[in-house]
């Protein structure tokens, strides 16, 4: 099994001066001078994808001014994923259902999706680089050990910085599993929340109960697992038992083979570097019930060079 710590260099050659610093390349949004895109989940009430809706259906607004929908398309494409596995102490008693569970995602998912896994504990370790080999996917998940604390926030960065260096496919996916607060990273989460918000990367939590039943997953780990989601365009999920996180991986796989692909030119084409803040709104046919819409909550626009910077783009 191939495994490494994942070098905290990393950690001193991304500045926190700015979030663009992970690489201004194409670290962001799928956005350019010309083009938004916005992968777009449709789910029912039951969480289950609303296939078959056309560009009609959907109203883009970028802070409150609505958009001329230029590119719209729903394809279930190949993707590159990191798995984010909790490997801390706490842990142990859930490994084997985890790994069940896991591979239930890895199968549900599109075949040519290239997949690699992360764990953290005290430390940040890279499991397994790409592969779409499900057998080498569930020796290097079955390989990890629980021991020490939880470095959760260093492990999102540092696997999405992975995941944006080393993953062939355009679109790019971190499914993090947890069952605690962090206790033991360098990076705070509003740095990680100022770095998230500017990639491409769709983040989906998933936080389990304690091994004691009678306690309920803690708000103060619940909440950072609900923002990282919910700023992607992904969703967090709290599965009241460990046996029904394979349910939740399947759930999860389906709403990525299932998603839209929405793109706009903004009709504010300041290079300012500001925040801009996008809603999607469907209103799909009275056939159709009742939806909900999930999407990123919007992007930093580029920066014309030697313009001043704004601040809602600077990690601090």
């Amino acid at each position: 099994m191939f495994r490494c710590a994942l070098p905290w260099v990393l950690l001193a050659v991304a500045t926190l001066s700015h979030a663009q610093s992970l690489d201004d390349r194409d670290y962001k949004l799928g956005v350019n001078v010309e083009l938004v895109q916005l992968p777009v989940s449709v789910v029912d009430k039951k969480g289950l994808p609303v296939r078959g809706l056309q560009r009609e259906h959907f109203a883009v607004y970028e802070d409150k001014v609505l958009q001329n929908i230029s590119l719209f398309k729903q394809e279930d494409i190949p993707l590159s994923v990191a798995l984010v596995i909790d490997a801390s102490g706490s842990m142990a008693d859930k490994r084997d259902r985890l790994t069940t569970a896991v591979m239930t995602f890895v199968r549900e998912s599109n075949p040519a999706d290239e997949t690699s896994i992360v764990s953290f504990g005290d430390e940040v370790n890279l499991e397994q680089d790409f592969t779409s080999d499900t057998r080498i996917l569930n020796e290097a998940l079955s390989g990890i050990s629980s021991t020490g604390n939880t470095s959760l926030y260093d492990a999102v960065f540092l696997a999405a910085t992975h995941v944006k260096e080393g993953g062939f496919h355009e679109k790019k996916v971190l499914l993090v599993v947890s069952d605690g607060e962090d206790n033991h990273s360098k990076y705070k989460l509003k740095e990680l929340l100022a770095a998230i918000r500017e990639s491409k990367i769709i983040v989906y939590t998933v936080g389990l109960l304690s091994a004691d039943s009678t306690f309920i997953y803690g708000q103060p780990g619940k909440k950072p697992l609900k923002q990282l989601a919910e700023a992607t365009g992904g969703e967090a999920y709290f599965p009241k038992n460990v046996a029904d996180v394979e349910e939740v991986c399947k759930r999860i796989a389906r709403d990525l083979r299932n998603q839209y692909t929405i793109g706009y030119r903004p009709s504010n084409d300041k290079l300012d570097g500001s925040w801009r803040r996008v809603l999607v709104q469907v209103n799909p046919p009275k056939t159709t019930p009742n939806v909900k819409v999930r999407t990123k909550q919007g992007y930093y626009a580029p920066v014309n060079k030697g313009a001043p910077e704004a601040s809602g783009a600077t990690l601090k």
